[in-house]
């Protein structure tokens, strides 16, 4: 099936989600979220979108269901790999009903994409500062890849990169709120790289609760026994793994949104949950941060714990409204969509020109 061309309308385009979580997830579950809220502004936006994913997923998208559930929480699954490769298979037989494939899933696809010609991309959405990556992306350097940020590109900067798409959230999902809880917020996952320890240690310095809502991964619940417990207490209250539902409450009545990274964040999803709700982010230069973070608009970029607490002392300059308007104007779905829709359209063009090129040759 020849691809269509941009006067027939929408394109025909396969999401392919990561089955670790459902689509959405239920809890946490960062890229799964992504790959969501992209697939349901594709189809507003006039698409034809098949998703591959688990079969408790929810979408508009025709759904090709793989796995029952998100095999995270799934204590049956002892192999997800399999059910990625199952999946990968039948993205391939299927490869000609779509103009485009869109690959979520690192690079496990990538042998297949080679030898087929499939007409793909792949969004990186981990960190790629592993050496272990480099002998797969060296002999794959010229599949085509999307980062999301420019600073997720600095380990391999001559991979196959061809655009870099910020993440975005449906504007009503979250709404602007005024913090009138009076606590700092810490969202996400508890793992040393994420520097829990450092957020109870700035709260507590300035004086103001801090409430941690996160999940503790296997690999992470040592270090959460040995080193967070035992700072919980008065002025830290561990709250757990929230999930969509009770983001409007926890980020919109929080002062701040503690996010004291010492890692290469790719992109940091919630700093931009936090900025819908007009909540200012208190973030250490990391990774995407100086990407995600407009210093002095939508929060505080800060080098150290004593920055951290200055900043949070001088929090009311911080517009709440501002924050919000900036997040309208950079982090939505449709920004996100449309920008994938622009990969889309060059890769369908360099596609249509191929038997042009062949002819010539």
């Amino acid at each position: 099936m020849a691809p269509r061309d941009v006067a027939a309308g929408g394109l025909r385009i396969a999401v392919v989600s990561p089955l670790y979580e459902s689509v959405p997830p239920q809890l946490y579950g960062g890229t799964e979220r992504v790959v969501s809220y992209l697939t349901e502004e594709l189809i507003r936006l006039g698409h034809e979108v098949t998703l591959f994913a688990t079969a408790d997923s929810r979408t508009r998208a025709h759904l090709r269901p793989y796995a029952r559930t998100g095999l995270r929480l799934d204590p049956d699954c002892h192999d997800p790999l399999a059910h990625h490769f199952a999946m990968i298979h039948d993205v391939a037989q299927a490869a000609r009903e779509f103009d485009v494939i869109h690959f979520n899933i690192d690079y496990l696809h990538f042998p297949v994409s080679r030898a087929l010609g499939l007409n793909s991309i792949t969004t990186l959405h981990g960190r790629l500062d592993l050496p272990d990556l480099v002998p797969v992306y060296r002999r794959f350097h010229d599949l085509p890849l999307v980062s999301i940020s420019d600073a997720q590109r600095s380990p391999l900067p001559w991979a196959g990169w061809i655009a870099t798409v910020y993440h975005g959230i449906p504007t009503g999902m979250l709404c602007q709120g005024d913090g009138g809880g009076g606590y700092l917020a810490f969202l996400g996952r508890i793992s040393p790289e994420k520097r829990p320890d450092r957020a109870i240690r700035i709260a507590r310095r300035a004086g103001i609760l801090l409430k941690i809502a996160a999940k503790i991964d296997k690999a992470d619940t040592e270090y959460f026994r040995t080193v967070i417990e035992p700072m919980l207490g008065p002025g830290a209250e561990f709250v757990g793994e929230i999930a969509d539902g009770d983001k409007q409450e926890f980020l919109g009545n929080a002062r701040a949104l503690m996010f004291p990274i010492d890692w290469p964040e790719p992109f940091g999803l919630v700093m931009i949950e936090a900025m819908a709700c007009g909540t200012p982010v208190i973030a250490f230069p990391c990774g995407s941060v100086p990407e995600v973070v407009d210093d002095g608009v939508t929060g505080r970029i800060v080098a150290s714990e004593d920055e951290a607490v200055a900043a949070l002392v001088h929090l009311d300059r911080i517009d709440r409204s501002a924050c919000r308007r900036r997040f309208e104007e950079r982090f939505t779905d449709t920004r996100m969509a449309s920008d994938y829709v622009r990969v889309y359209a060059q890769l369908r063009a360099h596609a249509l020109a191929a038997p042009v090129r062949a002819a010539a040759a």
